[in-house]
């Protein structure tokens, strides 16, 4: 029987940013609708977001409304992901609907409540099985190397041990075989027990129907001292441009590729400033990762020139780096066994 492969851990890591606050219309801030001023013909139904933004649709400019609840460059972005039919209603209209889907994620909303306690009910009933894994130990968990250059913290120490494949995508041995062990073994007790106790697991993201968010588990304070004391430091170095000396938030999770599951993941940028993808085991065939460079929103699809095309095979505890914004994917695996070790 095969069994599923790859097990890749992501932790991608983020920075808040600060955009500029609302501007003004004609010296006089403009006031947002409120939702009665729209009268019947307002919108009703709430779609879903589209996957892939409409990068040919030109979003409307929300920086004149003085009270919006969110960053007006966030209902312009989310504009683009509005299914066709909306796009061409008129902008009042638009704001009430994406304040609508906006609410399920606020911290009263009906998405975060379940969130809150989909947690919750974890803490009190989950008993993990390897407790050593949600303390940070740099002797358990890494491979000497990194440990060494992360200590020196020098930029010629931390340079030593990465490669660079494309510009911007580096890689470097970082997770001892027997911490990746015992991730992977965590990850699938704690799927057994969901199933068992008939708790729905919370996926990574949208474009992945299988594995498990690591902070929602309890790792959060482990990543998190991960993040700030051994990747802060690599990523000052090597993502100065884009926030990488300023991070200060992180989402870690666990995805899984099999043939009975998801075979491959899709071309798409991260919603961080920078990624690190580490490949905890289990072999198999395929699953190159593909870079194809870095674009602006505008030209996110456009082709790629010769010397960003890149296509790497995951190596059990080595990590890549790379900016959130470098556009990725992960190519079909094409046959999983268990390694036997």
């Amino acid at each position: 029987m095969k069994e599923p492969a790859p097990a890749t851990e992501d932790i991608v890591l983020s920075s808040r940013k600060r955009l500029k606050p609302p501007g003004s219309n004609n010296g006089q801030p403009s006031r947002r609708p409120r939702e009665e001023e729209l009268g019947k013909d307002g919108v009703v139904t709430i779609p879903r977001l589209l996957k892939t933004p409409n990068v040919n649709h030109k979003s409307e400019n929300y920086d004149d409304l003085e009270d919006l609840e969110y960053p007006a460059a966030l209902y312009s972005s989310m504009e683009q992901h509005l299914p066709s039919g909306f796009l061409n209603v008129s902008r009042e209209k638009k704001l009430v609907l994406l304040d609508r889907i906006l609410s399920k994620y606020r911290p009263n909303g009906e998405r975060a409540k379940k969130h809150r306690e989909y947690r919750e009910r974890i803490r009190h009933n989950y008993q993990p099985l390897h407790f050593e894994l949600y303390t940070l130990d740099p002797e358990r968990f890494f491979v000497n190397s990194f440990l060494e250059a992360v200590k020196d913290g020098s930029e010629t120490a931390l340079r030593r041990i990465l490669t660079e494949h494309s510009s911007g995508v580096f890689t470097f041995s970082m997770l001892k075989p027997s911490f990746c062990v015992k991730m992977l073994e965590e990850v699938e007790h704690f799927e057994r027990w969901a199933q068992e106790a008939r708790v729905k697991v919370m996926r990574p993201n949208t474009m992945n129907n299988y594995g498990a968010v690591l902070d929602d588990i309890g790792m959060e304070s482990m990543l998190n001292h991960l993040m700030i004391r051994y990747l802060k430091p690599m990523a000052a170095v090597l993502f100065l441009n884009v926030g990488g000396c300023s991070l200060d938030t992180h989402h870690g999770f666990v995805v899984e590729y099999a043939m009975d599951r998801d075979l491959d993941l899709g071309f798409h940028v991260d919603d961080s400033e920078v990624t690190l993808n580490v490949c905890l085991g289990k072999e198999f065939d395929g699953g190159e990762l593909f870079f194809r460079g870095v674009r602006c929103d505008k030209h996110v699809n456009g082709e790629a020139r010769p010397e960003e095309v890149l296509e790497y095979s995951h190596v059990p505890g080595h990590a890549i780096l790379h900016a959130g914004r470098h556009r990725h994917g992960a190519k079909a695996i094409t046959s999983a066994l268990s390694s036997g070790s």
